[in-house]
């Protein structure tokens, strides 16, 4: 077998080229290339340190509690973690709101959104289309993040595996919600 795998590449033959040997380089070798090419290209210019204080921050910001499914409902499920909750807030005079999909995916999630648009968004409420977010989500507080820290959340979410869920809504006042929701309701006037 090494003759003829010799003859047919003009290499010497030896069982680190040929067989298994050959086989598992070139494996070795279209993974990290896969890897490489379909990993989220914010996150490329991000280091270890960064990605890691940014899943800190998020974990301390409590982002979970309202963009992963099932929290609200007791069992959240973390193979989905920050992929959107099923579970929308009543905000009277606005209408209902569901904690969106954090993760890079491109159709329901940050995949579009830059770096730049995810610190921006934190830091300053405006998504990049211009809208405005909620009153629920407490960008007020998080605009005192450093810029640094910022990005770390940024390239935290930009590493994360892409969870394909679309969550409700949002729903107007008028609308009803197609999924459960998170009511505050005030006491009756004495």
């Amino acid at each position: 077998m090494y003759a003829r795998h010799s003859k047919l590449t003009g290499l010497p033959a030896s069982p680190s080229t040929t067989g298994w040997g050959l086989r598992a380089s070139l494996v070795t070798a279209a993974l990290w290339i896969a890897a490489l090419a379909f990993w989220p290209w914010e996150a490329r210019g991000a280091d270890k340190g960064q990605i890691e204080r940014g899943r800190y921050l998020v974990t301390l910001g409590g982002c979970t509690d309202c963009h992963t499914p099932g929290h609200f409902l007791g069992k959240p499920d973390l193979t989905r973690e920050l992929g959107g909750s099923e579970v929308g807030f009543e905000i009277p005079g606005l209408g209902v709101f569901y904690g969106p999909n954090l993760t890079p995916d491109r159709e329901t999630g940050l995949g579009t959104w830059s770096g730049a648009d995810i610190v921006k968004a934190v830091q300053t409420g405006v998504r990049p289309d211009g809208r405005g977010r909620v009153p629920i989500m407490p960008w007020p507080a998080f605009a005192k993040l450093t810029r640094s820290d910022a990005e770390a959340i940024a390239a935290y979410l930009k590493s994360l595996p892409p969870v394909r869920n679309k969550v409700p809504g949002p729903f107007g006042e008028a609308q009803t919600p197609t999924s459960f929701v998170l009511k505050v309701v005030p006491p009756p006037k004495p």
